[in-house]
């Protein structure tokens, strides 16, 4: 029984590794038929980033500092109650 329960996980194990490259590897049947793609011409460069990377960075920056100092903040908030 006990044999059994390792050899399907061992099983198991084996297909969740195995599948995605057998799964990439895998020609699609229509390949053969069908053109080669090739992509467009780009004359420029994408401006997709934008430019407010730095504001991010400055925004991460200040979030961090007051994730520390509202961490470090050294009050005593002790219960009143008995």
């Amino acid at each position: 029984m006990r044999f059994g329960k390792i050899g399907m996980a061992a099983i198991a194990a084996s297909s969740l590794v195995s599948a995605p490259v057998l799964a990439q590897a895998a020609q699609p049947v229509s390949s053969a038929t069908q053109p080669a793609r090739t992509g467009a011409a780009v004359e420029s460069e994408s401006d997709l980033e934008g430019s407010s990377g730095i504001i991010v960075a400055i925004l991460a920056a200040a979030a961090v500092i007051a994730g520390i100092i509202i961490a470090a903040d050294g009050s005593d908030d002790t219960p009143t109650s008995p």
